[in-house]
């Protein structure tokens, strides 16, 4: 007799990678619950997956019990408000689902004995004061700014998933995703990537915050899904960095949009918003050996699928 496939919930499935996991998880075999309230995500990124006999779509609230029937071998807890915009706007939403959402996903895997997975961020380590950014940098962080609301959610949902770990001997896996692009971000975004991209394809200036000469390293979503993969299928407990070393400033990045584009915006500099990290790039070598995970999409790659989405949507 053929053994049942695996059964993976998924939190934030009609998300940006949220949609992306599932799609791997359902080729390879998995049957998938998808969770999601739709106050980030879209149902327009899981409407392939209608009619597909392995993928069962649930609208709620994570913050709230949940309940499902049959067994569970793994959960991935993809729910998050992740870009400025939106937990800007609603920071009390964005610290919930970190804790009361972490929460109630963990006592899911607690009761079905399931593998557990939370997506964690490069935003732990701040502003950070050392560079490239290790696992092990503590990071720094200011708690009651802007962006605290989203950066503090994130830490607090870490100490939680290891106190699950140690208390409940619980199966569990952190990754800490730096900053990743690719087809389903949202125009509105407000991440770096759709916003570049957007305002060059509609011939609107691009605009830089501070004097351009920030940093950030971008991984094509594809690349990060596989790793987060890997790293639910190892047998490491600790976070784990999962991106792409290449660094570029934001001036040299607005040169590859528009290049990429053909696009003739002129770039428009803006007043650095408070706490805005002036670099960021990821130690990957823990993903290296124990995931044997680096990126495959060049950046070039991977802006040509990006900028091809977004143009049928602009």
């Amino acid at each position: 007799m053929k053994p049942a496939p695996p059964v993976s919930v998924v939190t934030g499935a009609a998300g940006f990678l949220g949609s992306h996991l599932t799609d791997l998880l359902l080729a390879r075999g998995h049957r998938v619950i998808g969770i999601d309230n739709f106050i980030t995500g879209s149902r327009a990124n899981l409407s392939h997956l209608r009619r597909h006999r392995a993928f069962r779509l649930i609208k709620q609230d994570i913050c709230r019990p949940i309940r499902i029937g049959g067994p569970v071998h793994y959960v991935w807890n993809l729910a998050s408000p992740a870009s400025p915009i939106d937990y800007l706007q609603i920071p009390i939403e964005t610290l919930k689902v970190g804790a009361f959402g972490t929460y109630q996903t963990l006592e899911l895997a607690r009761r079905k004995r399931a593998r557990f997975l939370t997506a964690s961020t490069s935003e732990v380590y701040g502003d950070p004061l050392v560079h490239p950014q290790p696992e092990t940098y503590w990071g720094n962080v200011n708690p009651i700014g802007p962006r605290g609301c989203y950066d503090e959610s994130k830490r607090f949902a870490e100490a939680l998933v290891m106190a699950y770990h140690r208390s409940h001997q619980l199966e569990t896996r952190l990754v800490r995703i730096f900053n990743t692009y690719g087809p389903r971000m949202r125009l509105d975004d407000g991440r770096v990537v759709p916003a570049f991209v957007s305002q060059a394809l509609t011939g609107k200036p691009i605009t830089i915050f501070g004097t351009g000469k920030q940093t950030r390293s971008f991984c094509y979503v594809s690349d990060l899904i596989d790793g987060i993969y890997r790293l639910m299928m190892s047998e490491h407990h600790l976070p784990v960095n999962l991106g792409n070393p290449r660094e570029m400033t934001m001036l040299q990045f607005a040169r590859v949009i528009l290049k990429a584009t053909c696009a003739r915006s002129r770039i428009s500099f803006k007043p650095l918003p408070q706490d805005d990290p002036k670099q960021r790039r990821p130690d990957i070598r823990k993903a290296r050996q124990l995931l044997r995970w680096q990126p495959k999409v060049s950046l070039e790659q991977g802006i040509a699928e990006t900028i091809a989405y977004f143009r049928r949507r602009v």
